[in-house]
């Protein structure tokens, strides 16, 4: 019976029904949707589209999409539901209420992990790593993490690694610059900087991408590329990046072969450091990450020792954590500073006052420098938004009801540009926010959840304090020695790049101009090894650009 009402419905459209008919019936039907999608949504809030969702209101804003979000959550109230296209499993809300970022990262901390939808995506790269962890794996990996990081030896190593870098790589290349007149990308330079620190910092090597003639370097490049495929992911609907990824082509491909280019190298580097060990009985002499987690006592839930696969995953995952960060931070700092040169003034007057034994890792020296790096990054955070996905229902502290599995989006970017926290003045660059009357830094009293740019609750960043020391030293030995001369014309060309980490679109091209007088504002170097030795001559450099 059912086989023939099938049948006579079939031969009823095909004798009937035109094309033109079903097409004139989907618009309709597409139109009334949206018009019951505008009439229902939030005020302010931007336009969901029926099959579509949010896409197209983004797609509209591609060149100006972080400020665009920034003004729909003030005219929206701070929250605002959103929905990706149909069969791409996206939805939730997105807020720059700190209430509500408060809620999520702490006191309901429980019901909002990173979450599937996340680790899916970056489960290639990072495995089981920290950044890509939840539940017990994650405390596991945030004791070590804590431990090894805040410990004296380490604190003392961090602080060397960045002394080393700056003086026998970072300044040397400036300096050839600055005699040569040559222009550079300083988001380029700044990127291998840190990348060269970081790899430093958590396995002991010099990743080289500072050495003389700025030379491409595979490990760095392979760790560029597989991060970009993995960010890819999110932006793609997930039945074609699966798809991809069982037929092993395109991006996928790409994906598997960068990550294994990483991972090849991280497991030579940790083998070799556990054949060290092996050999010798101690990594005493070394102060990095990985040694220093190969080499301590095992903790209770892992009596025999951390495997090589955790010691891989987890230092990747440092890696990817500080990589971007810190160089993306500086860039725009260089930038507000072009365009102010009181705060420039004021920076290098404390740079001078400090002389050369204020940089201590994460000392409380040059606190105007501190408040214009803290000021520089509310306006431009590093990473402009993040997510979290609800385990079970719940309802969020401004009213807005949130279903399991959906993504709550915490906005960073909008919420250093709330006039609501910050006041009417929230749109300039103005560090003295941070000062008390005597002129110390005071931002340590800010609500983290006001101020998200570290994260904050029990994830909040273990690397922040490294991250301050390894800003203020290059900073401050730049600013001493060289004014930081931005090329004419890229105040339309500097706009960020859509992205999870704010890169500047197409770079910072600048010039250095030497000082008459220099100071020497970097600490000396720790006294622990680095797996091979700074190169300390100058970069000779053309006059040719460098471009991301």
């Amino acid at each position: 019976m059912a086989r023939e009402l099938v049948a006579v419905a079939v031969r009823f459209v095909r004798e009937y029904v035109r094309a033109s008919d079903l097409a004139v019936a989907a618009a309709a039907l597409f139109a009334c949707s949206a018009v019951r999608s505008r009439l229902s949504a939030k005020p302010g809030a931007p336009m969901l589209w029926p099959v579509f969702g949010i896409i197209p209101a983004l797609f509209a804003h591609l060149d100006d999409i972080y400020d665009w979000g920034a003004a729909a959550l003030a005219r929206a109230g701070g929250t605002f539901p959103y929905r990706g296209m149909w069969g791409g499993g996206s939805s939730g809300v997105i807020t720059s209420v700190p209430a509500n970022v408060e809620h999520v990262l702490k006191t309901n901390f429980a019901n909002y992990p990173k979450g599937p939808y996340y680790r899916e995506r970056f489960a290639e790269l990072l495995g089981g790593g920290i950044f890509n962890a939840d539940g017990d794996a994650w405390r596991a990996q945030r004791r070590a993490a804590s431990a090894e990081m805040h410990s004296a030896r380490f604190i003392e190593f961090s602080a060397g690694t960045i002394a080393h870098l700056v003086r026998g790589k970072l300044v040397p290349l400036m300096e050839a610059l600055s005699e040569s007149g040559a222009a550079v990308d300083l988001q380029d330079v700044l990127l291998r900087f840190t990348f060269d620190n970081i790899c430093a910092a958590a396995f002991g090597v010099d990743a080289g991408c500072l050495a003389e003639g700025l030379p491409d370097v595979p490990f760095a490049r392979a760790f560029e590329r597989a991060t970009e495929l993995s960010l890819a992911r999110f932006v793609t609907p997930p039945f074609l990046w699966k798809a991809k990824r069982l037929l092993g082509v395109g991006s996928e491909r790409a994906l598997v072969e960068a990550t294994r280019a990483v991972r090849e190298f991280a497991d030579r580097t940790v083998a070799e450091r556990r054949a060290e060990l092996r050999k010798t009985g101690t990594l005493a002499g070394r102060c990095d990450l990985l040694s220093r987690l190969m080499s301590s006592p095992p903790p209770p839930d892992c009596p025999e020792g951390y495997s090589d696969e955790f010691l891989r995953d987890f230092c990747i995952s440092f890696v990817l954590a500080g990589r971007d960060t810190s160089s993306v931070a500086l860039a725009w700092f260089f930038w507000l500073l072009a365009s102010h040169p009181d705060v420039e003034s004021r920076v290098l007057a404390d740079v001078v006052r400090a002389g050369g034994d204020a940089l201590d890792a994460g000392g409380s020296s040059m606190d105007y420098l501190h408040a214009a790096l803290t000021e520089s990054m509310r306006l431009y955070p590093p990473v402009p938004a993040d997510f979290k996905e609800a385990l079970e229902d719940d309802v969020l502290p401004d009213g807005t009801a949130v279903r399991a599995r959906q993504r709550v989006i915490y906005y960073t970017y909008a919420m250093g540009r709330d006039k609501a926290s910050w006041g009417p003045d929230c749109l300039e660059f103005r560090p003295e926010r941070w000062l008390d009357a005597r002129g110390a830094f005071a931002g340590g009293a800010e609500s983290p959840y006001k101020y998200a740019v570290f994260n904050a609750g029990p994830r909040l960043c273990v690397g922040k304090r490294f991250a301050y020391a390894q800003m203020k030293a290059a900073a401050a030995a730049v600013l001493a020695r060289f004014r930081v001369e931005v090329l004419p014309g890229q105040a339309e060309a500097v706009k960020p790049k859509l992205n999870t980490t704010l890169y500047m679109k197409r770079g910072l091209m600048v010039r250095f101009a030497a000082r008459e007088q220099r100071h020497e504002p970097v600490p000396a170097a720790g006294g622990c090894a680095i797996k091979r030795e700074l190169p300390k001559a100058a970069i000779e450099r053309d006059g040719s650009c460098i471009q991301n």
